[in-house]
């Protein structure tokens, strides 16, 4: 029998992201070579990847990628996008047939723009207007799922490891300046193909490594606002928290990372500064409901760059390295060297110390 220490325990789930400060796009290999020494963190019912600046041709469209389960499925829910939407580009996804990656569904993409008379009529803007029509086909839609829809970027998912998802998904046909990565290891949920990370909601994605033991206050919470958690996993709820906080609310990303990895009261209390105290005071306060307890490391992407944080008690492992102007960020130090074998600066953040990194705007 193996005691503590002769076996490797990984704690599940593997996160990875790569960007460059300089907006410089690189091909999606490097961001599936991270995955690869993470094999053991990942069980084979979960990978996927987003990646930023990859649609520079379509910039100014929203990219809706899409799961669908039959014909009749995405002919009855094109309908009600054209109803919605111009659609200036519609394709199936380019993939490649690997014997890791089966039973997929159809998987397709659209380029579109919200039709003005839409916008009018609904008296809301562009984004609005995306995330209502998401959160509709995803909770009512069957056959359905929209699994990323934002604008000069996408999000490719699916059933397996990660370093497999990649090469279906033939990501090394694309360029991003950022890019961020997930192999699951589900604990307590299923493994399907909606259910693996990313999840992305607008430009925003989210891929998380833990459990959200606040999930069904977190869940209550953002559901009075419109959201619907109907993906059977507890990381989606991360990413509507974060569009609620940053879109809606209009909050800083260092604000976010205080409210959803609040210092403790006591550490509130023991600040000297009068002002910072109060600040920290009223958003633990003003939203509390939106506080994620329980062991996590999260890295969130939007367009122009990303931002990795842990929970506060750092339960949940997360590395960083840098060299020149790209930043490096893992679970593992292997991870980070598979991608940039002579890292520099390689550092371990503090338990609720948000990492931040942005890049120069649509990259280059």
């Amino acid at each position: 029998m193996k005691l503590e220490g002769q076996v490797r325990i990984p704690s599940g789930c593997a996160i990875a992201a790569a960007i460059s400060r300089e907006g410089r796009r690189f091909n999606g290999e490097k961001i599936a070579a991270a995955m690869r020494p993470m094999r053991e963190r990942s069980n084979g019912l979960g990978g996927g990847f987003a990646g930023y600046g990859i649609y520079p041709e379509y910039k100014d469209f929203f990219a809706l990628h899409m799961f669908f389960e039959s014909r009749d499925a995405r002919k009855s829910c094109e309908s009600y996008l054209k109803e919605r939407f111009e659609i200036v580009q519609s394709e199936i996804m380019p993939t490649r047939k690997i014997p890791e990656i089966t039973d997929e569904p159809i998987i397709w993409r659209y380029f579109v723009a919200p039709h003005r008379s839409a916008l009018r009529s609904l008296q809301v803007d562009e984004n609005e207007f995306v995330v209502r029509v998401a959160t509709k086909i995803n909770a009512e839609t069957n056959g359905a799922h929209i699994f990323s829809c934002g604008k000069n970027m996408g999000a490719f998912k699916a059933v397996g490891y990660p370093e497999d998802v990649a090469r279906f998904y033939r990501l090394e046909e694309y360029e991003g300046y950022s890019w961020i990565a997930h192999g699951r290891y589900p604990t307590n949920t299923p493994g399907w193909w909606g259910g693996a990370h990313p999840f992305a909601l607008l430009d925003r994605a989210v891929v998380h490594n833990g459990e959200i033991s606040s999930y069904d206050a977190n869940r209550r919470c953002v559901e009075m606002f419109g959201y619907k958690c109907s993906l059977m996993t507890d990381t989606e709820v991360i990413t509507y928290i974060m569009d609620r906080l940053l879109r809606v609310q209009g909050l800083t990303l260092t604000e976010v990372a205080q409210i959803v990895a609040a210092p403790f009261w006591s550490t509130i209390d023991a600040i000297d500064d009068p002002e910072e105290r109060e600040r920290l005071k009223y958003l633990r306060t003003a939203f509390s409901s939106l506080l994620i307890t329980g062991p996590f490391s999260i890295i969130l992407g939007f367009n122009g760059g990303l931002m990795a944080l842990n929970d506060r008690l750092k339960l949940r492992s997360s590395v960083v390295g840098e060299k020149g102007d790209a930043v490096y960020i893992a679970s593992e130090e292997a991870a980070i060297r598979a991608m940039e074998e002579n890292v520099e600066n390689v550092w371990a953040p503090a338990g609720g110390e948000p990492v931040i990194v942005y890049a120069k705007e649509g990259g280059r």
